[in-house]
């Protein structure tokens, strides 16, 4: 059965073993955890190493798998959300370099998951961007699947700030730019780290793709999406997202998640559902930061049952 979990990035001030001990006592039953270079947080819930991964060796897995055992919460996938197409090249490799050690942390751990984004160059078309894509992407699915690890890329379109629309700095945002992906990188490696409320706000319907890509969900993050009809019907879908949308806890958006979960069931997903907190009603503090994992938990286990043996 699916496993219910959270991604380990909003509780940025705990160590790993401190996030686990409260995953625990939550009731969660797993954990993305975040795995960025330390000292580097250009965005909100970015930055976030709770997984050290530079110098990760066997000892070091045996050390984490120790600490997780102990908590009784696994480790859905380790998570890093680079821009490994960024026209910065600087910033381009070293997001590649990273992410290969990633990879290489989650076969030691025999996790066996990573969630990440394609990345993109904004400041040029899909079709432009392809090449570079294609140059930069094989060779990492190849390694990931020389190590048996999945790729899971989340369907985010990273839009931060004006300059960015409509590009975003993530390809991978919609089900013809998949199809193209898995197409082009064909890989048993190779998927998706599905997020539901991402195709809300871009006015895409969020069911189909589960059965569209059945095969391709590796992962998937629960977050929910409510649109400010307000101010939508004043600036319209061609004014900047953040404009008419705002994150929020799951049960607070436009998500309908029991036919979200009823579909996703059907499919045959048994994997990990994990929580992405990025509501700022509750960033107020670490506290209410618990208090919206607890809440979501409480929600999301109206359709994840604890306690079911995993297939």
């Amino acid at each position: 059965m699916m496993q219910l979990g959270f991604v380990s990035a909003i509780l940025h001030d705990l160590s790993l073993d401190e996030v686990l001990r409260f995953a625990a006592a939550a009731g969660y039953d797993c954990l993305e955890v975040m795995c960025w270079p330390k000292g580097q947080a250009q965005r909100r819930y970015a930055g976030v190493t709770h997984l050290d991964v530079s110098h990760f060796n066997e000892g070091s897995a045996s050390d984490t798998m120790e600490m997780v055992n102990r908590h009784g919460v696994a480790i859905s996938a380790l998570g890093y959300y680079p821009n490994t197409l960024s026209p910065v090249e600087e910033e381009a490799a070293l997001a590649v370099e990273h992410l290969r050690r990633v990879i290489e942390a989650a076969a030691l751990l025999q996790i066996n998951r990573v969630n990440t984004f394609i990345g993109r160059d904004w400041t040029r078309s899909v079709e432009d961007n392809w090449p570079r894509f294609l140059q930069t992407w094989e060779p990492i699915i190849h390694f990931a699947e020389s190590l048996s690890v999945k790729v899971g890329i989340e369907n985010c379109p990273m839009l931060f700030s004006k300059d960015e629309w409509p590009g975003g700095k993530n390809l991978a945002v919609s089900p013809a730019i998949w199809r193209r992906m898995f197409t082009d990188i064909p890989s048993p490696a190779f998927g998706l780290n599905f997020d539901p409320s991402h195709m809300v706000w871009q006015g895409m319907d969020y069911l189909k793709p589960l059965r569209d890509f059945a095969a391709h969900l590796f992962h998937v993050h629960a977050k929910d999406a409510r649109i400010d009809r307000n101010r939508l019907d004043e600036v319209g879908f061609l004014g900047h997202p953040h404009d008419y949308h705002t994150a929020k806890l799951p049960g607070l958006g436009e998500v309908n998640w029991g036919r979200f979960f009823s579909v996703l069931s059907d499919t045959g997903y048994r994997g990990a559902v994990c929580v992405e907190v990025e509501d700022r009603a509750y960033e107020g503090s670490l506290a209410t930061r618990k208090a919206a994992l607890r809440q979501s938990h409480a929600y999301l286990r109206n359709f994840i049952p604890r306690g079911v043996p995993r297939d």
